[in-house]
């Protein structure tokens, strides 16, 4: 199978009901954005199963209220302002998250930038799904700045 040059085909996706099966699938085959905590799959299956509108609307939080996240530790921090766009091609290929501190550039030491993504093994490679910078142009405004010379 010969495929369409991803910079052709990819598109940023608000996380929501229609793209959420894809989403459970990659799930479900082991895959988790969190690389660090191999549990991290499950924890994210079980709070869609609980209430998956729930869970879709914590994609985007401007302001955290008081949540935390669990460190590869297991100590939890503050969690972050920040939202998730998925990468869609047809299925989900992976996510770009975007995170700020509220009032600074500046992060935490915890947090290794203002913008990460992460793509499932199976679209991964010479024609997969790596997130061109077409796809992360997509961003807000404002949000060009952390990626020029990146």
């Amino acid at each position: 199978m010969t495929r369409t040059p991803v910079e052709q085909r990819a598109e940023l996706v608000w996380p929501s009901s229609a793209f959420l099966p894809g989403y459970v699938a990659a799930l479900e085959r082991g895959w988790s954005a969190d690389s660090t905590r191999p549990e991290a799959a499950k924890e994210e299956l079980c709070k869609i199963a609980e209430n998956a509108e729930a869970y879709l609307a914590e994609q985007v939080i401007r302001e955290p209220h008081g949540d935390t996240v669990t460190l590869p530790d297991g100590s939890k921090v503050p969690r972050l302002p920040g939202y998730r766009r998925w990468l869609w091609d047809g299925e989900f290929c992976g996510l770009i998250g975007l995170r700020w501190q509220s009032g600074t550039h500046e992060l935490p030491p915890h947090c290794l930038g203002h913008i990460g993504y992460a793509v499932v093994p199976w679209k991964r490679g010479p024609g997969g799904c790596t997130p061109p910078k077409r796809v992360l142009w997509e961003t807000p405004p404002g949000w060009k700045k952390w990626m020029e010379g990146r």
